[in-house]
């Protein structure tokens, strides 16, 4: 038997949702061989981090924020690489 001590601790989460919406989230889970439940869990965890990434505040000082932009603004250098991938067809075209 197992002992609790080795068993990870799971919280319940409860939601509402219309009929139409589980059907979808359950053709998709279904679709990519996954539980509801992991399916949710897998998206909520993509979006919760997206959303605490895209809040990030970075601070530099202001010689390093120059030096960011002044890449930024920058065109790419033309190299061998480059001209290749510009060269290549897209794979929808």
């Amino acid at each position: 038997m197992q002992s609790r001590s080795n068993t990870a601790k799971r919280d319940t989460l409860n939601l509402r949702v219309k009929p139409g919406d589980r059907e979808l989230i359950d053709r998709a889970a279904t679709l990519v061989g996954k539980s509801r439940t992991d399916f949710l869990l897998d998206a909520g965890r993509r979006a919760a981090q997206d959303a605490l990434l895209d809040r990030r505040l970075w601070r530099v000082d202001s010689a390093a924020f120059d030096a960011f932009v002044a890449l930024l603004d920058a065109p790419p250098q033309p190299n061998e690489r480059l001209r290749r991938t510009m060269k290549t067809r897209a794979p929808w075209e």
